[in-house]
């Protein structure tokens, strides 16, 4: 959801100081708080953020803008100068607990009466280390297929009737919708969006990535080689990694001229925070959403996100509690999906909800806010959202997570640039996971 465009104008005071480093000059006083990796692209976040104002009015706070940097926030860890508060992945969460970067919530959690049962499974799961939540989730985002209905009945093909679940018929698919010129694809058949969704691929072969307990990894399962050969045969066939990303790295994802309104994709699975930026841009846009299945047929999707946490060494650890209680809770959720909504009726534009890790938010939200003023895409694919949220599985949270995500994309992208086969990408794969486990005591 943080990838929408700026939409809205904060106050000057709300970004004061937000300019500086991670720990910011005069952080020391005791009402300011300095905040890591939180952007500010609309309602979602500055409505959220009035609430908290309007609670806390004394409050200096101050966001540093910008992408997550890892590096950054654990050497402002190591050096005693961190944020008060971090806004990052869940699946690098874990890591961060492990490591001590991040202080348990069990406190914050009691002293404020959080219900914990209002989150969603996976997502608290991802935000949990040896028994303790170390952050509370924010915006919860699934994964399904989006299908360019012209496209594919163009090509014979009814959108309805199309699945994952035949992995050999894939490849099949793919050449069929597929327009290349010479080795120059001019419209993509199907993205299989690896590395990114090599969690999902692999789920759908009955492979997991990471055991249940996050100490051992299992990158080289033949389930997962095999997840890997397919997706990266399916780019292939699409003029290679190379033409391939030249070609995706064109489409105007966030605008009007997008590449399912111009007929330059066919299939993607994709994260669901994106039917809203196809609803507001291209509100005509013909697409069939329809959920990703395992080889059997069955919905499968993975759960992704955003947690807030509070790092160890804050300066004001229960001024951040009160923060992040306050930016999760469902009245803060359904104010900003109202903001949002309103933002965009003065556009003309639908709201397709916001889809968050709090499922009583998400409940009231769908209930009270939701607006999607006939637009087709919004009407048909929310509701299959909605039934996915809590069917949805994460990567279980490890004390290596980032080392973890760094091995397997490298496999994958080793096999997509031609440098190694399947089978022993992931078994280097495989050798640099377990060198990181061991340093953290897994196995």
């Amino acid at each position: 959801m943080r990838r929408f465009l700026v939409t809205a104008v904060l106050p000057l005071a709300l970004v004061a100081g937000g300019c500086g480093g991670v720990g910011a000059s005069g952080a020391d006083a005791p009402n300011t708080l300095v905040t890591m990796g939180f952007g500010l692209p609309d309602e979602h976040a500055t409505a959220r953020l009035a609430v908290f104002r309007a609670a806390e009015p004394g409050v200096d706070l101050r966001i540093n803008e910008g992408a997550f940097d890892e590096q950054q926030f654990l050497s402002s860890v190591a050096a005693g100068d961190p944020p008060d508060l971090v806004y990052a992945e869940r699946r690098k969460l874990g890591s961060y607990a492990a490591r001590g970067a991040v202080l348990g919530l069990a406190d914050c959690v009691r002293r404020h009466g959080v219900d914990l049962g209002q989150f969603r499974d996976a997502a608290l799961r991802q935000v949990t280390h040896r028994g303790e939540v170390h952050g509370l989730p924010d915006f919860a985002n699934v994964r399904l297929l989006i299908v360019n209905n012209p496209v594919v009945r163009a090509a014979g093909l009814d959108p309805a009737r199309l699945s994952t679940a035949d992995w050999p018929g894939l490849a099949e698919l793919t050449d069929r919708l597929a327009r290349l010129d010479g080795d120059r694809p001019t419209r993509l058949g199907f993205d299989p969006k690896v590395p990114e969704f090599l969690p999902m691929w692999a789920k759908a072969n009955g492979a997991d990535l990471v055991s249940d307990d996050g100490l051992a990894a299992r990158l080289d399962d033949p389930r997962v080689v095999e997840a890997v050969r397919v997706t990266a045969d399916l780019v292939r066939r699409q003029g290679g990694w190379a033409s391939f990303k030249a070609f995706r790295d064109t489409f105007d994802q966030f605008g009007a001229g997008n590449a399912y309104a111009t007929g330059q994709l066919a299939v993607m699975p994709m994260e669901s925070w994106y039917l809203n930026t196809l609803a507001a841009n291209s509100p005509d846009v013909d697409v069939t959403v329809a959920p990703f299945t395992d080889r059997a047929g069955v919905p499968l999707t993975e759960s992704g996100g955003q947690a807030w946490a509070i790092p160890k060494g804050a300066r004001h650890p229960d001024l951040a509690c009160r923060f992040l209680v306050t930016m999760t809770a469902a009245d803060t959720w359904v104010a900003a999906a109202t903001a949002r909504r309103d933002a965009l009726a003065r556009a003309g534009k639908p709201y397709g909800g916001t889809f968050t890790a709090n499922r009583v938010a998400d409940e009231r939200i769908f209930r009270e806010v939701f607006d999607p003023r006939g637009n087709r895409v919004l009407e048909r694919a929310v509701p299959q959202v909605l039934a996915l949220q809590d069917k949805a599985f994460a990567v279980a949270p490890s004390p290596a997570a980032s080392e973890l995500v760094r091995a397997w994309e490298g496999g994958v992208n080793r096999v997509l640039t031609g440098r190694q086969q399947p089978e022993e990408a992931m078994a280097q794969a495989q050798r640099e996971a377990e060198r990181a486990l061991k340093r953290v005591g897994g196995r």
